[in-house]
């Protein structure tokens, strides 16, 4: 299950996304928003970052108007490794090297069908682990400092 969320300025990127994943047979939960009336987009973060802590949801897709407030908001999360994608190289790096649990993408900066790519790119990704493990690891010593 895929978790999927925005704000208004990722609202019309959301749609396409979600009609993506439906074409592909992806399962998914969509978390809002469901219009274009103004929200705060670390509000929009929260309940996917949160399905994705408690199992709920393997991963999750963040879009506000650039991909860069709703990225800063779930990295407050502890546990949370979302990266902010917006191209297919980076979707993949953010997988296999650094196990990102969020991609985040800009509604208002990041084409439909570029950000399909992407989304693919990084669903079909795996985690490499090995020396990126470890790397990992560093990350989640920093967030109990």
């Amino acid at each position: 299950m895929i978790g999927v969320g925005s704000d208004h300025g990722g609202f019309e990127l959301k749609g396409h996304i979600i009609e993506h994943l439906k074409s592909k047979g992806i399962e998914f939960k969509d978390f809002g928003v469901y219009n274009e009336d103004s929200v705060d987009y670390p509000d929009c973060a929260k309940p996917v970052c949160s399905a994705v802590l408690n199992g709920e949801c393997e991963c999750g897709i963040l879009i506000c108007g650039t991909g860069i407030g709703i990225s800063m908001a779930a990295n407050k999360f502890k546990g949370i490794r979302a990266a902010l994608c917006g191209d297919v190289f980076s979707a993949k790096m953010a997988k296999e090297h650094n196990n990102a649990n969020i991609i985040c993408l800009g509604g208002r900066v990041t084409g439909s069908e570029l950000a399909k790519m992407i989304v693919d790119t990084y669903l079909e990704a795996t985690f490499q682990g090995g020396r990126h493990a470890e790397r990992v690891k560093k990350i989640h010593e920093i967030e109990n400092m």
